[in-house]
């Protein structure tokens, strides 16, 4: 009986955030992909049906499979992203908010912002470096206008203090 009911708040939780996703679709100020995430936790522990029907959707199967396997964001999911992050200061200044609140948002919006771009893009997406001919393999880099000299020095960098700590 209680695992029914557990089953039953989480089949509710993920239909509220199918709702909600899909609503952030066509209202520009509301994010999809977040909702669609959550959704798929819930669906995964409550209906096996619904998790299928979430992961073979046309839209938005790719943005789960995408974070599920690589940890990625697609390019036009970051480029959508950053253009409603400009925009929503803007638009919430227009409608004469406080500088406070306006300052606060600009905060959690460049954090957010920090977060999406620092994700990598997925496999078919990374671009190929000019110097992949050179070396006799295949190279790719997900960071944009970075070369793969560059990316590779960060990462081993950063792999390096990794180690260490």
């Amino acid at each position: 009986m209680f695992e029914k009911g557990i089953r039953l708040l989480w089949l509710l939780a993920g239909l509220l955030s199918v709702v909600v996703g899909a609503i952030g679709v066509v209202l520009p100020l509301l994010p999809t992909t977040p909702f669609l995430l959550v959704a798929a936790f819930a669906f995964a522990r409550s209906s096996v049906r619904l998790t299928h029907w979430l992961h073979e959707h046309p839209k938005f199967g790719p943005l789960i499979y995408n974070w599920q396997k690589h940890g990625s964001i697609d390019r036009k999911s970051k480029q959508m992203s950053m253009v409603l992050i400009v925009a929503t200061p803007i638009i919430t200044w227009f409608f004469g908010t406080p500088w406070w609140a306006i300052a606060s948002q600009v905060a959690v919006l460049t954090c957010s912002a920090t977060y999406i771009l620092t994700r990598p893009l997925p496999p078919g997406e990374r671009q190929e470096c000019a110097s992949a001919e050179a070396c006799g393999r295949r190279q790719t880099t997900s960071v944009p206008g970075m070369s793969c000299r560059q990316y590779k020095t960060s990462h081993h960098q950063v792999s390096g203090i990794l180690r260490r700590s």
